[in-house]
C-alpha cells in the first residue's frame, strides 16, 4: 500500500512539475514573442514594406549559414545529455558538450571567412545591393551565436529551461533597445535597414556573453570530445541537412518569389513590397503559435528522449497525445479570432490592409503547422531525423512548386498557398510515422469536436464583425468581437471537454493537498496501531 502511494504521489508531483515548468517556458516565450513582434511593427513602419524586404531577404540568406553551422547540434545534443543523465554520465555530458562546441566553432568560422574572401562576387547573388550590406553586418555574429546555441543546447539538456528562456528574452531586448536608438537617434549617414542589423549583431554578442558566463558559473566544463564527435554528427546531419534545406529554401523563395511576381506582371518594386507584406507582416503572425507549442516542445522533448531510451512505451504514447492536443487546442483557438478580425490586424499593426486580407483568409494554416511543428520535435527526440527531412523535403518541394506556377493566378497569395501545401504534406507523413512509434494515436475525436467548434466560432466572428461594424467604431468593434469570441471559446472547450480551465489551474495549486492526504492517513494509522 505505502509502494503504491509512493507511487501515485512521485506521478503527481511528476505532472505538476511538468506542467509548472511548461507555464514557466511559456511565459517568458509569449513574452519575448510579443516584443519581437512589436519590434518588427515598428520595423514596418520605420523601414518600410521595401525597406522590410531587405532586411528580411538579408536575415533570410544568413539563416542558411547558421542552420549550416549549428541548427542540428543542439536538438541532437539535448537528447545525447539526456541519454548520459538517463545513464548517470556526467563525464558524458561534458564531453557531449565540448564536441557540440568544437564542431560548431570550426564550421561557423570557416563559413565566416570563406564568405568575408569572396564578398565581391557573393553579393551579386542580392537583387538589392542593400540586402548585401545587411547580410555582412549581420554574418560577424555568426560564430558567436553559433556556439550560443550549442550552449543553449545544453541547458535544454539539463532541463535548466529558467536560464534557456531568461538568455533568449535578454537577447530579444538587446535587439529591441538597440535597434530603436539607432533608428531614432543615430547618424543619418548611416542607412536605417543597416541599423537594424547591427543592433542584431549587438544582441548575439550579448547572449553569447551571458551564456558562457552561466555555462561555467554552473559547473559547466570542457572536455576531450573523443567518442562524441562521431556519434553527434550522425545524428545531427539529418536534422542540419533538413534545415539547412528549410534556409535554402527560404532563401530560394526570397529571390524567387519576387521574380515570379515580375513574370507575372508587377514592377520591381511592387514585388519586393509584396514579398515584404507576406514574409514580413503576415507570416509573423502566422507564426504566433510557435511560441507556445515551442515550449511545449522544449519541455517535452528531454522527457520523451528519456521516455524513449527507458522503453517507457506506455509514458511515451501519452506524452505524445497530450502534445498532439495541445498544439491543436493552440491553433484551433486562433484561427476564429484570425478569421474574423485578420483585417482588423492588419491595418492595426501595420497599417496595412492587404495583410489584414491575408491573414484572415490563410488562417487555417495553422493547424497543418502547428502539428508540424511538435509532430518534427517528437520525432526528433525519438531519433527520427532521417525520416523528418524527407518529410520536410517532400513539403519543401509542393512549396517551391506553387511558388512557381501560382503567382499569376494569386499574386502574393501564392506564397501563403505554399506555405499551406508544404505544412499538409509534412503533418500527414510525421502524423503516420508517430503512429508506427507509438502505436494508435488517440487524438482523432479531439481533433474533429475541435474543427466543428472552429468552424462554428469563425462564422459567428464574421457575422459578429460585420453587425456591430454597422454602429460601432472599427477599434471597438473589434476587440468587442476578440472578446465576444474568447468567451464563446472557453464554453465550448469546456462543455465538449477540449480544455478545462479549472481543471487546468488545478494542475498548479490543487494537487499537492491531495497529495498529501494518503500521507495524513498512513501517519494517523500508524499512531493508532502504536
Amino acid at each position: 500500500m505505502r509502494t503504491l502511494i509512493k507511487t501515485c504521489r512521485g506521478r503527481i508531483q511528476y505532472d505538476m512539475n511538468l506542467y509548472k515548468t511548461t507555464a514557466i517556458v511559456t511565459v517568458f516565450t509569449i513574452f519575448e514573442h510579443a516584443l519581437g513582434f512589436v519590434y518588427r511593427i515598428i520595423l514596418s513602419r520605420m523601414l518600410g514594406p521595401e525597406g522590410l524586404g531587405v532586411y528580411q531577404v538579408a536575415l533570410t540568406v544568413f539563416a542558411v549559414f547558421l542552420t549550416i553551422s549549428s541548427s542540428g547540434l543542439p536538438i541532437t545534443l539535448s537528447r545525447v545529455i539526456s541519454k548520459h543523465r538517463a545513464q548517470n554520465s556526467r563525464i558524458g555530458v561534458h564531453k557531449a558538450t565540448s564536441a557540440a562546441i568544437l564542431i560548431a566553432a570550426a564550421v561557423s568560422v570557416s563559413i565566416t571567412v570563406v564568405l568575408f574572401a569572396i564578398r565581391a562576387p557573393f553579393s551579386k547573388i542580392f537583387s538589392d545591393p542593400r540586402c548585401a550590406d545587411v547580410f555582412y553586418i549581420i554574418l560577424v555574429g555568426l560564430s558567436f551565436t553559433s556556439v550560443y546555441a550549442i550552449i543553449r543546447g545544453s541547458f535544454w539538456g539539463n532541463k535548466r529551461f529558467f536560464a534557456y528562456s531568461l538568455i533568449e528574452l535578454v537577447e530579444e531586448i538587446v535587439m529591441i533597445v538597440v535597434g530603436v536608438f539607432l533608428l531614432m537617434f543615430a547618424s543619418s549617414g548611416i542607412a536605417d535597414v543597416n541599423k537594424a542589423a547591427i543592433a542584431v549583431l549587438i544582441s548575439y554578442l550579448c547572449s553569447f556573453t551571458i551564456s558562457v558566463v552561466y555555462f561555467t558559473a554552473k559547473g559547466g566544463r570542457l572536455r576531450s570530445p573523443r567518442g562524441e564527435l562521431a556519434p553527434l554528427l550522425k545524428s545531427s546531419v539529418p536534422v542540419t541537412t533538413m534545415r539547412t534545406f528549410s534556409s535554402l529554401a527560404g532563401s530560394l523563395i526570397s529571390v524567387l518569389f519576387p521574380m515570379r511576381l515580375m513574370a507575372a506582371g508587377m514592377s520591381a518594386t511592387r514585388a519586393m513590397s509584396a514579398y515584404g507584406v507576406v514574409g514580413g507582416m503576415v507570416m509573423p503572425v502566422l507564426m504566433i503559435p510557435n511560441s507556445l507549442i515551442g515550449s511545449i516542445s522544449l519541455v517535452l522533448v528531454p522527457e520523451l528522449s528519456e521516455c524513449y531510451y527507458k522503453k517507457e512505451r506506455e509514458k511515451l504514447a501519452e506524452l505524445v497525445k497530450k502534445a498532439l492536443n495541445a498544439a491543436l487546442l493552440i491553433a484551433g483557438a486562433l484561427i476564429p479570432l484570425f478569421v474574423a478580425c485578420g483585417e482588423g490586424v492588419g491595418i492595426f499593426l501595420f497599417g496595412n490592409a492587404e495583410s489584414g486580407k491575408l491573414i484572415g483568409s490563410s488562417a487555417l494554416i495553422l493547424l497543418p503547422m502547428s502539428v508540424t511543428l511538435i509532430a518534427t520535435s517528437m520525432l526528433n527526440s525519438m531519433g527520427c531525423e532521417r525520416h523528418t527531412l524527407v518529410f520536410f523535403l517532400l513539403g519543401a518541394a509542393s512549396m517551391l512548386a506553387c511558388v512557381w506556377f501560382l503567382p499569376r493566378y494569386l499574386g502574393s497569395a501564392a506564397l501563403l498557398a505554399g506555405t499551406a501545401a508544404e505544412y499538409t504534406v509534412t503533418a500527414v507523413c510525421s502524423l503516420v510515422l508517430l503512429v508506427k512509434k507509438t502505436g494508435k494515436l488517440r487524438s482523432g475525436m479531439y481533433f474533429f469536436k475541435l474543427c466543428c467548434v472552429t468552424a462554428a466560432l469563425s462564422l459567428i466572428g464574421v457575422v459578429l464583425r460585420r453587425l456591430l461594424m454597422m454602429c460601432l467604431n472599427y477599434i471597438l468593434a473589434h476587440l468587442l468581437v476578440l472578446f465576444v469570441l474568447g468567451i464563446l471559446e472557453l464554453a465550448a472547450f469546456r462543455i465538449l471537454r477540449l480544455f478545462d480551465p479549472a481543471a487546468f489551474l488545478r494542475k498548479f495549486f490543487g494537487k499537492r493537498k491531495r497529495a498529501e492526504k494518503p500521507r495524513n492517513r498512513s501517519l494517523r494509522g500508524a499512531r493508532a496501531r502504536e
